[in-house]
């Protein structure tokens, strides 16, 4: 009997249209997020305006099991990414009890415009000329809309 793979619809992009069909893996490695512009060793947001949670912290943080917090990044409820070779995340996306509401939607439309991890938290925390301010600022005050229709312009 096959076993049922997660990402089966990945697996058959890259065996029909090949390695170059979008950014996306091949066969091999089916699954893995992967960046048209290749890893980079520059930083992903300004460090003196950036906090970052490891997975344990953030697990202590919000009184939660490590397999709680996983699964919150894994439903993108958060996004972790690696900094200096340990999964971080932003401590401005976390409330006080728990993940940011509004961050769910953005992370989910930013990946379905083709943005990596790395890209989306880049943006997020990066200044937006047409919001007037950083998104996650944005969505901390309540302009998910806003933030979001910006995103969304972003992808064409």
């Amino acid at each position: 009997m096959k076993k049922y793979r997660r990402n089966n619809w990945r697996n058959s992009i890259a065996k029909n249209c090949g390695p170059a069909a979008g950014s996306r893996a091949t066969h091999r490695n089916a699954g893995v997020r992967t960046s048209d512009a290749g890893w980079h060793a520059g930083s992903v947001a300004a460090p003196d305006r950036t906090e970052w949670l490891t997975i344990p912290d953030l697990a202590e943080r919000l009184a939660l099991p490590l397999g709680k917090v996983r699964r919150l990044l894994q439903d993108r409820y958060l996004v972790a990414i690696r900094v200096d070779g340990v999964l971080r995340v932003p401590t401005e996306f976390v409330q006080d009890d728990g993940p940011l509401h509004d961050l769910r939607g953005t992370l989910i439309l930013l990946g379905d415009n083709g943005y990596t991890d790395e890209e989306a938290v880049d943006w997020l925390l990066g200044e937006d000329e047409v919001l007037g301010a950083r998104p996650i600022d944005a969505l901390r005050a309540g302009r998910k809309a806003e933030v979001r229709r910006v995103a969304q312009a972003l992808a064409f």
